[in-house]
């Protein structure tokens, strides 16, 4: 699994704990780590896009401050989990506000930040366990949909990309459209089937998904388009 977390903290040896509590936790529970750090809830907050699982952010900071960053960020990701950090209490009953996950009290140990991240843990395994049965050359495989990266139709044959390997399985792609039916999953073309959770951007007839390059139509572009920005703002992750 991958943990994608971004910390928003403007004392510098606050955020440089943090890292390190995350990069530890990560390697004990066998995690790949995706990790960002933010010196102000503003930098988030701004050119915010939904590519998080979960946000790590002090509530007393200059410009912008994580209350307020977290309202905006709310605004574009409904499901982003989001842990304040604080030196205050009572800020815990305003995260009910911006639908808080939880609060850590400051000073931040292992210990307590762990507790958190295990439950963070928990929340997107049980958001993940979805997956595609794909028969290849007679045997059965069980693929997370979060995983996949795009479909496509090549040799009169389905290929499913994903981040580790290719299948290449018989049927349509219709057929697999309708299994992923209620997921994050968009026609680009005749041929193509993109999961928007690893759409990086869009050119004019290009979808970029994880740095690759898939064909996007004329004919699938407004569709694909409108089914992108539902999926910015819809909370699917």
């Amino acid at each position: 699994m991958v943990l994608k977390l971004a910390i928003a903290e403007d004392d510098p040896k606050c955020a440089a704990d943090l890292r390190s509590f995350v990069e530890r936790y990560c390697r004990e529970h066998g995690l790949e780590l995706q990790l960002q750090v933010f010196p102000d809830g503003m930098e988030l907050a701004e050119a915010y896009r939904p590519v998080w699982d979960v946000l790590l952010l002090d509530i007393e900071m200059p410009h912008l401050d994580g209350m307020e960053a977290a309202r905006r960020i709310r605004a574009a990701d409904p499901a982003v989990l989001i842990i304040f950090i604080t030196y205050m209490g009572k800020y815990a009953i305003r995260g009910y506000e911006v639908s808080a996950l939880d609060f850590v009290l400051k000073p931040v140990n292992y210990a307590k930040l762990a507790m958190r991240l295990r439950h963070v843990e928990e929340i997107i395994r049980r958001r993940e366990e979805r997956f595609l049965l794909v028969s290849e050359n007679g045997e059965l495989f069980r693929v997370l949909t979060a995983d996949i990266r795009y479909i496509e139709v090549a040799n009169r044959h389905i290929h499913v990309h994903t981040a580790d390997r290719v299948y290449v399985t018989n049927g349509t792609l219709s057929k697999l459209e309708q299994a992923l039916e209620g997921q994050p999953f968009a026609r680009c073309s005749h041929s193509h089937l993109a999961n928007l959770r690893h759409v990086s951007s869009v050119r004019r007839d290009t979808v970029l998904v994880e740095g690759e390059a898939v064909p996007l139509s004329r004919s699938k572009q407004k569709s694909f388009l409108q089914a992108l920005s539902d999926y910015m703002g819809g909370g699917y992750r």
